[in-house]
This record gives C-alpha cells, sequence and structure tokens, in this order.
C-alpha cells in the first residue's frame, strides 16, 4: 500500500496547532525535532533545542480522496497564520511504501526532561536519573506535549511546590500532561477537565498509559461554578480570554493556602489575567516569562 507524507516545519510554538490540524485527516502525528542539543557532561544525553523548529509528520493513505484531505490541510495551515502564530513552512507532500513511514522517524526522537520530569514516548526505554520522573507520552498529540513554552513554564513552576498538594484539579487539562506530572510528583488524586472530547479521551488513554487511570479522573465539559470539593493545586493552562473569565471559579475551587498555576498568557495580557486573579481574591507568588509567554503562581490572598 501507498501512504502520503505530509510534513511542516513549524515554531516551537506553533507544534500543538500544526499537529491538530495534520491529525485531523490522519491516524496520527509525530514530532521530531531538528536540532539536538548535546550535554556536555554526559554525550549519550541530549534534548531538543526549542529554538530550532520542529518537524510535524502525519501519513495518510494514497486513496481516491487523498487529494482532497491534502487541500483541507493546505488551507487549515494557511488560516492558522492569521492567528500570528511563530513561523510555520509549507506543506510538504511525499509518496512513501507502506514499510518506511511507521518506525524510521523513531530514531530521530529523543525524550524531553523538563527539570525532573522526563517525558517519554511508549516506544523507548529511558534511563532516569535520581529524582526523575517519567512521563509516557507520544510525540504529537494536539493537547500538550511539553513543546510550548506555557506547558513547560506550568512543569517548571509545578515542581517548585514542597510538598506536592494531595488533591489536584486540571482544567483545560488537554493530553493530561500537568496532571499526569503532578501525580508522579506526589500528588494523590486528580481531577481534569476539558470541553473537547478529543483530549478528554487523550487524557484518559494517557492516564491508562501510565497506570494512573486510578488516579486520575476526566471530566468533559466547563468548569462547574460552585465546587463540590476544593483542592490544594489547581492547574489552568489555557488562555488569557479563558483564564479572565473563569477567574472566579478557578479561586473557589481552591483551598485555602492552596496554589493556582495560571498560564497560556500572552505577555501582552499578563497585566489583565493578573487583575482579575486578584480580583477574585488571589495574591501573585511567582511570574515566570518564556519569550512572549508568563505563566503565574497564586496563593488566597492573606
Amino acid at each position: 500500500m501507498r501512504w502520503l507524507e505530509l510534513s511542516v516545519e513549524a515554531d516551537a510554538e506553533a507544534v500543538e496547532a500544526v499537529s491538530e490540524i495534520l491529525g485531523r485527516v490522519a491516524a496520527g502525528t509525530a514530532v521530531h525535532p531538528t536540532r539536538l542539543i548535546r550535554d556536555p557532561s554526559d554525550e549519550l544525553a541530549a534534548r531538543p533545542d526549542q529554538a530550532a523548529p520542529f518537524i510535524v509528520t502525519a501519513h495518510l493513505a494514497d486513496a481516491d480522496d487523498a487529494a482532497e484531505l491534502v487541500e483541507s490541510t493546505e488551507r487549515a495551515l494557511w488560516h492558522l497564520q492569521a492567528f500570528g502564530l511563530r513561523p510555520i513552512g509549507p506543506l510538504r507532500v511525499r509518496g512513501v511504501d507502506d514499510a518506511d513511514w511507521t518506525d524510521t522517524w523513531k530514531e530521530h526522537y529523543v525524550a524531553q526532561r523538563i527539570g525532573r520530569v522526563v517525558i517519554v514516548p511508549s516506544w523507548a526505554d529511558e534511563t532516569l536519573a535520581e529524582r526523575e520522573v517519567a512521563i509516557m507520552l507520544d510525540p504529537g498529540m494536539a493537547f500538550g506535549t511539553g513543546l510550548h513554552p506555557t506547558t513547560r513554564g506550568c512543569l517548571v513552576l509545578l515542581q517548585e511546590l514542597d510538598p506536592m498538594p494531595a488533591s489536584v484539579l486540571d482544567v483545560g487539562c488537554g493530553s493530561g500532561i500537568l496532571a499526569l506530572a503532578a501525580l508522579r510528583l506526589g500528588a494523590r488524586r486528580a481531577i481534569g477537565f476539558d470541553t473537547d472530547p478529543l483530549a478528554v479521551s487523550a487524557a484518559h488513554e494517557n492516564a491508562l498509559r501510565n497506570g494512573l487511570d486510578g488516579r486520575f479522573e476526566v471530566r468533559g465539559g466547563s468548569l462547574p461554578a460552585g465546587p463540590d470539593r476544593r483542592h490544594g493545586l489547581v492547574l489552568a493552562n489555557l488562555v488569557a480570554t479563558v483564564l479572565v473569565d473563569l477567574a472566579p471559579r478557578l479561586a473557589a475551587h481552591l483551598a485555602p493556602g492552596g496554589t493556582l498555576l495560571a498560564s497560556g498568557i500572552i505577555e501582552p495580557r499578563a497585566a489583565e489575567v493578573e487583575q482579575a486573579l486578584v480580583a477574585a481574591g488571589l495574591a501573585v507568588v511567582e511570574r515566570r516569562d518564556d519569550g512572549e509567554w508568563t505563566s503565574l503562581r497564586l496563593r488566597p490572598a492573606a
């Protein structure tokens, strides 16, 4: 059988959006870096260079509807540019044989390390250093892979919490990466909400893959206005507009003395988000900037 390989070169900030578009016409997508940074103290260790572009690929059967699917993908990528994301290259299409595409790209993928958290693809066997924790998460999932600065910002702030709160709420959980990391770092239970059914499915599958399905409950829909319980840690990797709208609800779900990690904030709107969260009764403890993106750590105001 013949396949068509679709590939797009994209900046790290655009990877998840491009992956989602390619995933509409294929069973899944793959992401691999174009440049690795080697650890000078360990020649076998490497991590993706976030300043270099990544390649997003997907494969679809070279069938009668292939030309139509390629054209729709090109249109979607063109519209994506209107959001002003960082550079996205042209869609490249090439034919490949059935035996060629399934495993070759995996040879170029390396585990990602963000502090103590190591994101490992399901086919790899990664040796962990002392105190490192692993999350099994295949690259290319459209709802959070750790590549985007907002996800990295949350993961960095998450690792500063000591002790890790027992109960975690992840609002807009996507792939579930943040809740899974919190569980690996010491949380006992987590609940995730997402309005996208595909994200709910992805988070549930990732919980199963990591053996954490008994501790991570994933729910579809929006965050309820009134909490059935309060949580020591609330994770909200959303966008500025949604954070502003949900600020009172996020505060209501936070336990006294708890921590809210808010991310997905484009820097020009950071002050607006801070103002909304402060008005909801929270105080900013820490702000982390990564390029054009801001992540916040907040606690209930005294």
